[in-house]
């Protein structure tokens, strides 16, 4: 026996009533029920409309579950305030150690910052003897023990720092660093050493800008930064190579600006620089002063002591990055 079909696709259409008689008479061998299409009592109802029954129920079930989910009830999220996220801040402050802002300053120039060592004959000069003295002692040495001459016969005179202004090994230190080296060896922070020559002098501000033979894959270049903004109490950190130990850093403020500072021989008198009391030592000449971003605002030239010693007592100086960076070319901000 054939399933009615659910749906159907029949074009068929009604045709029209020959006359009254036809369509009133019961067809011969059919019941009247069956003529008239009403089920006889007792017969089960079509399958047709069981099935439009149980969709009806079924779309009113749906819509009354989604009324009944919108009436329900709803918990209101909580509104956060400017109270709940200071005691956010605070618990994390309590329980996160968090490095400080010279520590942070520091690790972003440090790809950036080289040794610069000057090779040739040992300068005899106080000030050269004073700091041949800190490099022996910073090494475990006597402290008038001569240098010993490397593998190729060169004695090393000084020792400085760089700071590398350009990604191609273009390097910013003082002229005093290399000053009558006959040769000039740079090390870069991945341990990189390589040959460097002098391309730019800047002697009114004390400043050499050095280009390096070869260079690390991955050298990055510091940021430099203007300051005229900048203000005396603003903090910064010198990291460098004081007596050969490092990379060192040290974190002070700025002291004064548009200082005057004059060479213990007398020799030379600069101006325009700022002042500072982040400790630098001798080795630390030519590194970078740098803001609390890692941008560097000058570089390291001198320090101050009425004694001989050459030591640092509290007053730095730098030359601001605006004098450096002509020094090497570069446009002014």
């Amino acid at each position: 026996m054939r399933r009615p079909a659910l749906y159907s696709r029949s074009t068929r259409v009604p045709q029209a009533a020959a006359g009254e008689s036809e369509a009133d008479e019961p067809k011969a061998g059919t019941s009247p029920a069956e003529s008239t299409g009403t089920p006889a009592a007792g017969a089960p109802p079509p399958r047709r409309h069981i099935w439009r029954n149980s969709m009806l129920s079924v779309v009113l079930l749906a819509a009354l579950g989604a009324g009944g989910y919108y009436f329900l009830p709803r918990q209101q999220a909580h509104q956060l305030t400017q109270k709940d996220i200071d005691a956010a801040v605070l618990r994390s402050l309590q329980t996160a150690a968090l490095p400080s802002q010279a520590a942070r300053a520091a690790d972003i120039i440090r790809p950036s910052v080289v040794q610069v060592v000057a090779l040739g004959p040992e300068k005899t000069t106080p000030a050269a003897k004073v700091e041949k003295r800190g490099r022996n002692m910073a090494k475990g040495k006597p402290p008038a023990a001569d240098p010993a001459p490397n593998t190729e016969g060169e004695v090393e005179r000084g020792v400085g720092t760089g700071v590398v202004i350009v990604d191609k090994g273009v390097i910013l230190t003082n002229l005093h660093v290399i000053a009558g080296a006959e040769k000039i060896k740079v090390t870069f922070a991945d341990g990189l050493e390589a040959n460097a020559s002098v391309i730019g002098l800047q002697p009114e501000n004390d400043l050499a800008v050095l280009q390096a033979d070869k260079i690390p894959d991955d050298l990055v270049a510091a940021t430099m930064r203007s300051t005229a903004d900048l203000m005396p109490g603003d903090n910064v950190a010198v990291v460098g190579f004081p007596f050969g130990i490092g990379p060192s850093v040290s974190a002070g403020v700025v002291s004064g600006l548009k200082r005057s500072f004059r060479s213990p021989e007398g020799q030379q008198e600069m101006s325009n620089l700022i002042q500072f009391d982040a400790a630098a030592n001798p080795g630390n000449s030519g590194g970078p002063m740098v803001n609390m971003s890692g941008e560097v605002l000058g570089i390291v030239t001198a320090i101050l002591n009425p004694t001989q010693q050459r030591t640092f007592i509290g007053i730095g100086f730098a030359v601001p990055i605006e004098n450096a960076a002509s020094a090497a070319g570069m446009p002014p901000f």
